[in-house]
């Protein structure tokens, strides 16, 4: 239960140090966690990453946890659209794939489990100002990744913020259409249209910020989502939900935003977390 699609553990483990890295993963292991993906946001980060998550395994002194927390984490590889990755952007996905084939190798510390690439997309708070071609350039980078996902055959793991537009278009273009839109922070006729394509939509902390005006809107988009198309994360070390706004977020306060959104949805949390972990099956550990 209590899956985790999308958390930064490097970041973590550099907050806390290994020791504190490896009691989060023993104790998400602890509490029966199904699935945890480690999401990349540069080129170069997936072999390093696996490190930190292979170092941090080996300091459970618990068996037990120790193999079940190797069992449930998985990883993605991605670039995320920083202004110096859209520059470098063909040699940037040229060293996202020989990592990717790296990490999942017959040598690496976790064969197989690269199971996405990602994160990646379009972000228009930051990139707003179409300097050089930096937008054209953005949507080239978002574009090659999808590429390189179909030629994978990977879900990809979808950045879009104030950038719909630009993000269902790049995606219609390219015409993959495979993969989750994480923390989905668009409205219902947003929803409607990734969903119509085939896209799983992810929620983490974000959706228990919602203020009281904004709090029946926010539930009826929780309501609308299929229950076979969602997703819950943390993003963490960022986004902790309510009662936690403004710490530094775990995996293991994922419980915050399952309860609400259960609640929202009118339903036990065990069932939301049931469908959850079926869905991170049917997304990420296809054959």
């Amino acid at each position: 239960m209590y899956s985790d699609t999308h958390f930064h553990f490097q970041h973590l483990a550099r907050r806390f140090g290994m020791s504190g890295g490896a009691g989060l993963l023993a104790a998400m292991a602890g509490n029966g966690t199904a699935f945890g993906m480690d999401i990349g946001t540069r080129s170069d980060d997936l072999l390093p990453r696996m490190e930190s998550v292979h170092e941090s395994l080996n300091l459970i002194d618990d068996a037990a946890l120790r193999h079940a927390a190797a069992a449930f984490v998985c990883f993605s590889a991605g670039i995320w659209p920083d202004p110096e990755a859209i520059r470098q952007r063909y040699a940037a996905v040229a060293e996202l794939a020989a990592q990717i084939a790296c990490g999942n190798g017959a040598h690496s510390l976790f064969p197989g489990r690269v199971r996405a690439v990602g994160e990646c997309g379009l972000d228009h708070h930051w990139n707003r100002a179409d300097e050089s071609g930096l937008l054209e350039g953005e949507r080239e980078l978002f574009a090659m990744q999808l590429a390189l996902a179909r030629s994978l055959s990977l879900p990809v793991v979808v950045h879009s913020r104030d950038a719909f537009a630009d993000t269902i278009g790049v995606i219609a273009e390219c015409g993959y259409d495979c993969g989750v839109i994480h923390c989905f922070s668009y409205g219902l006729a947003e929803a409607k249209a990734f969903l119509d394509r085939g896209w799983y939509l992810a929620f983490g902390g974000a959706v228990t910020y919602a203020k009281k005006r904004a709090l029946a809107d926010m539930e009826q988009l929780l309501r609308y989502v299929p229950a076979d198309r969602l997703l819950l994360e943390t993003d963490s070390p960022y986004l902790a939900p309510v009662p936690l706004r403004g710490t530094v977020n775990t995996p293991l306060n994922i419980r915050l935003s399952y309860e609400f959104i259960a609640s929202a949805r009118g339903i036990p949390s065990e069932s939301l977390c049931a469908a959850v972990d079926d869905n991170c099956r049917r997304l990420f550990l296809r054959a």
